[in-house]
């Protein structure tokens, strides 16, 4: 059966879109007499763009902090303060930032309307109620966020995605404006995750036309981002954040995503990052895709962090298991047959190659 998967309902797109979005939520106030909720990124706090969200006075704010990768304890946090602020739903859920800023306004939005505890939605297909209208303005491009069905969250055991129809964003503004003044080594890692989701997709076995079209555009536009560096960058990152996200909607990311989730899960490495600390290690698996990987940090002068500390034997245990959840994306990246080619003795030997010395 094919698989019939849900977009992004409404999209505007354009320099100077974002002060389209009072009228926007406009109509929704009109349809339901109720309250937003903007989670925004607390690194706008007390900024002039702040001035800008279109806050009521009968609205919330949640300046949401990203400082780390964002969990489920976080996000049960944040849905009782909102629970707390009225008894009502709310209209919508506005989230305004990165892609992890995008996944807790979208992971808000759905537990709003589910019981229990985000925990218990890891996984895929497992969201039951239709979510909170919601919507994203992303300040950062790169990592599909504002587009995928998924919203990646550390759980108590693992890191793992909440896959639903449900998660997917109602309405998306880009506009290109609002990631101009992004820092540039975060605008870089952050734009490399659509390179290697790209590669991934575009490599992998579940690859279609349709993933394949979108791909190969979103990975022209990061050449032309980080090789050529010219006009309209902005623009262009940002639409192939887009087109990527839409690439892996049909098909799956591979190897790198899966061994950076436990990365992450146990050293608590940023997404973006965490992928380009992987990516730089798997010739063998993605060759060209590292070459120009690493052509693309020279011109853009960057350096990978070093991994912040060793890694105990138990750690390095808990991070295979991480990795092992993931079995679409070892599908997608080595076939029906991959748990005989990607045995756990295996993904502890790259883990190994990764971490260097880091690992006791």
């Amino acid at each position: 059966m094919f698989r019939n998967f849900k977009m992004v309902t409404q999209v505007v797109f354009g320099r100077g879109c974002f002060n389209q979005l009072d009228d926007i939520l406009a109509e929704k106030r009109r349809q339901h007499a109720s309250f937003m909720v903007f989670a925004v990124d607390d690194v706008f706090k007390d900024t002039d763009f702040a001035s800008r969200i279109p806050l009521k006075k009968e609205d919330m704010m949640l300046w949401v902090n990203v400082d780390e990768e964002p969990s489920t304890i976080y996000v049960d946090a944040l849905t009782e303060e909102i629970r707390s602020f009225s008894e009502s739903l709310p209209a919508g859920v506005i989230g305004i930032g990165g892609g992890s800023t995008m996944d807790i306004a979208k992971a808000i939005s759905l537990m709003l309307t589910n019981p229990g505890s985000a925990t218990d939605y890891q996984g895929w297909d497992l969201i039951r109620n239709p979510a909170v209208w919601h919507t994203a303005i992303p300040t950062l491009s790169g990592t599909g966020a504002e587009v995928s069905r998924t919203t990646v969250l550390i759980g108590p055991e693992k890191k793992l995605g909440i896959n639903s129809d449900h998660t997917v964003f109602d309405q998306i503004v880009l506009d290109p404006e609002v990631i101009a003044d992004a820092p540039r080594d975060q605008r870089f890692f952050t734009g490399m995750d659509c390179y290697i989701h790209c590669v991934e997709s575009l490599e992998g076995t579940y690859l279609n036309t349709f993933s394949k079209s979108y791909g190969e555009k979103a990975i022209d536009l990061c050449r032309e981002v980080f090789l050529d560096s010219g006009p309209e960058s902005d623009d262009k990152l940002m639409m192939a954040s887009y087109f990527g996200g839409m690439s892996i909607a049909y098909s799956q990311v591979g190897v790198c995503h899966a061994l950076s989730y436990g990365l992450s899960f146990v050293l608590g490495i940023h997404h973006g990052v965490g992928n380009c600390i992987v990516f730089d290690h798997l010739e063998e698996f993605y060759s060209e895709g590292v070459r120009e990987f690493r052509q693309m940090m020279k011109k853009n002068d960057i350096r990978l962090p070093q991994i912040p500390r060793k890694v105990s034997n138990a750690e390095m245990e808990k991070m295979i298991d991480v990795a092992l959840v993931l079995e679409p994306l070892w599908e997608n990246a080595l076939g029906k047959d991959w748990k005989r080619i990607m045995t756990r003795e295996r993904i502890g030997g790259l883990y190994g190659l990764i971490l260097g010395e880091r690992s006791l």
